[in-house]
């Protein structure tokens, strides 16, 4: 692979990491008691309604997959910032096969060529 092509998958990497942190960040200030059973909203309530604190529940529940899906993102971009350093970006780590350019540019943290993914995901 060219060091132009690698560069260019270095930069996307770096952006998207930027882009998951931010928005990690803004998830977190927008629910700052998060981590509370009941969390704040719920706990300011006199008696809450049973909409109202299903409603809210819901919305930590989205808001904790949100922060699991970025966090388990971030972790595969520093996997592959890792291998470009390694000079191995763009090798399957499971056969060892180079990863087609088209799938690297849909998603520059891929690790699997297109038919070792397909195998995983199929169980």
């Amino acid at each position: 692979m060219k060091k132009s092509e690698v560069d260019g998958y270095r930069k996307a990497l770096v952006e998207e990491s930027e882009r998951l942190k931010s928005a990690l960040e803004n998830l977190h200030a927008e629910n700052p008691g998060a981590d509370d059973e009941e969390g704040p909203e719920l706990a300011s309530l006199e008696e809450p309604h049973l909409a109202e604190a299903g409603s809210l529940t819901l919305d930590r529940e989205i808001d904790y997959t949100l922060e699991e899906a970025a966090q388990e993102r971030l972790k595969e971009i520093e996997v592959a910032l890792e291998r470009i350093e390694r000079g191995n970006y763009g090798l399957c780590t499971s056969c060892g096969a180079t990863i087609a350019s088209e799938r690297l540019e849909a998603v520059p943290w891929a690790s699997l060529c297109i038919d070792c993914k397909r195998r995983e995901e199929r169980g």
